[in-house]
């Protein structure tokens, strides 16, 4: 793991980036060039059928994480290729979340959910061990043991932050319509 990125050269560098702004990763070619195999498939677009955060499906959810990883792994020279993938598909547990409890008995979604992912993720890809890495450790430190790369730290905050935009934006439109 390379130690000489710090949490506070990532802050400033997304602070300073438009891409953050609402631009469309879709018209970014050399982004698209590395996942659309991915975009493209039958279980990655089932994701579109579950909702992550208010009205944010999964697969959106997973764009939104995969583009802003991307995009942070490759101005600090990481590997911005499989940050992408692993990123496309660390929540690739293919089920309604908000229902899985009562269905399944499982109460530990936020723990368990890395390794349905990964599961899926093997069955339906070829991954290498950065991508598998990422989508086991994402959601560290509930997944006890820390991401081995810099890129697993990378998606693990890209996660983080929008997860928490997407849920600030829901209540944030709640608000203003009350």
């Amino acid at each position: 793991m390379d130690n000489s990125i710090n949490k506070k050269e990532i802050l400033k560098y997304l602070s300073e980036q438009e891409w953050l702004m609402g631009r469309d990763c879709l018209k970014d070619k050399q982004y698209m060039e590395c996942v659309y195999d991915i975009m493209s498939s039958k279980p990655f677009q089932k994701m579109n059928e579950f909702v992550q955060h208010g009205t944010t499906t999964t697969l959106e959810h997973c764009i939104s994480v995969s583009y802003v990883s991307y995009k942070i792994s490759k101005a600090f020279n990481l590997d911005y290729r499989s940050t992408a993938r692993g990123a496309l598909l660390h929540d690739l547990f293919l089920y309604d979340w908000h229902t899985h409890c009562k269905e399944t008995g499982n109460h530990f979604h936020g723990f368990t959910h890395p390794v349905v992912a990964l599961h899926n993720a093997n069955k339906y890809y070829n991954l290498n061990n950065l991508e598998k890495d990422i989508i086991v450790k994402h959601m560290w430190p509930l997944t006890i043991v820390p991401p081995k790369y810099m890129e697993g730290y990378v998606v693990m905050y890209a996660d983080k932050y929008c997860g928490f935009v997407e849920t600030a934006s829901r209540v944030k439109a709640k608000l203003q319509f009350n």
